[in-house]
This record gives structure tokens, sequence and C-alpha cells, in this order.
């Protein structure tokens, strides 16, 4: 087991250095000047407008600091020497000009981390019993309800239910039930405990929803589709002619093989949601990873976008070497010791 991690961490640091390659180089290749944008922002909101010579000062200080005066690749070689000699991401250039990304990132990160644990143990405790439960009443009228139910909700976009959400069930909305923004209380001071718990589960309910809903669709139809094709066959039949409970055969026997297909899954959910909470995050105001996605798209915050990518491909990498761990844990037959 030990060799097969050691080879798949391996390839994963090859394949993160070559996504970081190619992120550096569409940046650096996209049109436009990141500086001039961000150096005209400031002047103009803080000096009103300023001298042509003076932005050219600004411009050529900040394009040496990004390395941009640089060819290309020396600019990414300087960029990873930074990273693996120093552990230094660079300094912000727009989004929080002159704080280390890494401090931006990781004071934003627990955000964004929170959120999407409650959208994924969501999704997988309400999508997984529902797509057994259509395999074992297949084509029955009950199934066809619950399958027109999700595929209507996987069709309507996250931005427009967020966007409805807030008009209906939020501050100022028809029944404002829920906040609007953030996630939690601007003030706590008198509160007690529960008071606190109530109020930040307030905050979460509408955003989990809107990360998680339309993920019900497409997982519970893949663990009805497992399921189906498990409970067909022998040894399933087999079980029941044992005398063993319907609820035995389906839940301790066929489950379990069924699991395989959902646990594949679990290697793109991982990061599809953390790329779809960029939208999530920005309706609802939320400091977390995809609002300062946003704000480093909009002001072309070259350092801040590369540590992003960065973490986005090692998300991606480490879900695909979680799903395989699993796989040994679910299924016997699957050994790293064999070949």
């Amino acid at each position: 087991m030990l060799e097969y991690l050691s080879k798949r961490i391996g390839m994963a640091v090859v394949t993160l250095f070559v996504i970081m390659l190619v992120s550096y180089l569409l940046l650096r290749l996209a049109p436009g000047d990141p500086t001039k944008t961000t150096i005209i922002g400031e002047n103009a909101a803080t000096q009103g407008i300023s001298s042509e010579k003076n932005i050219l000062a600004q411009n050529k200080s900040l394009r040496e600091k990004l390395h941009l005066d640089k060819p290309v690749y020396v600019g990414f070689y300087l960029w990873m020497e930074g990273i693996f000699l120093h552990g230094d991401f660079g300094e912000s250039a727009s989004v929080d000009k002159g704080r280390p990304v890494a401090g931006i990132i990781l004071e934003r990160l627990p955000v964004t981390v929170s959120l999407n644990f409650f959208a994924i143990l969501l999704t997988y405790l309400l999508s997984i019993p529902i797509g057994i439960h259509s395999a074992v009443t297949s084509r029955k009228g009950l199934d066809k309800g619950i399958t027109f139910f999700l595929l209507f909700l996987y069709s309507l976009p996250t931005f427009w239910i967020a966007l409805l959400l807030q008009a209906c069930l939020c501050e100022g909305g028809k029944w404002p039930i829920f906040p609007i923004r953030g996630l939690s209380a601007e003030t706590t001071w008198g509160h007690g405990t529960w008071n606190i718990l109530l109020d930040t589960a307030k905050h979460f309910i509408l955003p989990v929803f809107c990360l998680c809903y339309t993920n019900f669709a497409g997982l519970s139809r893949y663990a009805r589709a497992s399921m189906i094709e498990v409970i067909r066959q022998d040894y399933i039949r087999t079980a029941r002619a044992k005398g063993l409970s319907e609820q035995a055969v389906i839940l301790k026997h066929a489950f379990r093989n069924a699991l395989i297909t959902l646990i594949t899954l679990f290697a793109d959910l991982l990061p599809w949601l953390v790329a779809g909470s960029i939208i999530i995050e920005f309706v609802f105001g939320i400091p977390g990873m995809g609002y300062l996605s946003m704000m480093a798209l909009n002001s072309r915050d070259i350092p801040v976008l590369m540590a992003l990518f960065g973490f986005g491909g090692a998300l991606t990498l480490a879900g695909i070497i979680i799903s395989d761990l699993l796989y040994v844990a679910v299924d016997p037959r699957i050994s790293f010791d064999k070949r």
C-alpha cells in the first residue's frame, strides 16, 4: 500500500506542477496589463487624477514585483522558487494589497471548508437513501415522481435559486426568516450559546442548500443505477433464497457493492462544490475562497490567482487519492498489494 501511495503522490505532484505551469501561461498570455488597472484604481480612489509620470513609475515597480518584466519561463521559475525554497506565495497586488497571499487564503479557507463540509454531508445523507429507495421501487409511480422532481431541481440555475431565496426568505423579502449576508451575526455580545448556534445555523441553511441541491439528482441517479445493477446479481438472489430479510439484503449485501460508484463520484464532487461556491459566496456575501476568487479574477491579481489554482488542483488530486483509499475499505477484493 505504501508503495502504491508513494507512486500516486509522486504522480500528483507532477500533475500539479503541470497545472500550475499551464495556469501561469494563461495568466501571462491573457490580453491586457493587470498592473495598469490596479494602479489607476488606487489613484482614483486616493488622489484623484494622478500624473502620467507617477502612474508609469508605479506600473514599472509593480511589474518588477510580479516578475511581469521578465520572460514567462523566468517568471514561473521565480514564483516556484519562492514557494519551494521560502514557502512564499507572494503578496497580493490588488485584492488586499501588500498582504501575504498565504495569510489571505488561510484566513478565508475555514469559511469555505465549513460550508462545503455541510454541503457534502447533506448531499450524501439525502441522495443515497433516495437512490436506494428508487432502486427498490424501480419503475413504480413513486420512483417516477422522485426522478421528475430531482431532475426539475437539477435544471434550475444555482444563481437564480440563490437570488430567488434571498428575495423571498431573507431580510427585506416577503418572509424574512433568514439573514441575507454572511455566516454569522455582526454582534454576539450577551447572547447565549444556543442563540449563537441558532443564528449561525440560519446563516448556513440557504448557502448550503444552494450548493448541494443540484447534486441530489446526479448522485441519487448514480446510486439508483448502481443498486439496480447489484440487486440483479446471482448472490443477491441467493441471499434472499437463504431467508435473509429484505433490509439485510439491501443494506448489508447490495449497498456495500454499490458504493464503488459513489466513492468514485466523491473525487469529482469535492472540487466541483468548491468551484460552485464562487457564485454562492458572492451572492450571499460570504468571505470565503469563492468570494476571494471572484475579486482576484476581477482585478487580475496574479499571485492570489496562482495560489487559488494550486489549491484547486491539489484538492482535485487529493479527492482522487482519497477515493482510491476508500475502495479498499469498501471492497475486500481490491488490494494495493496485488497487481
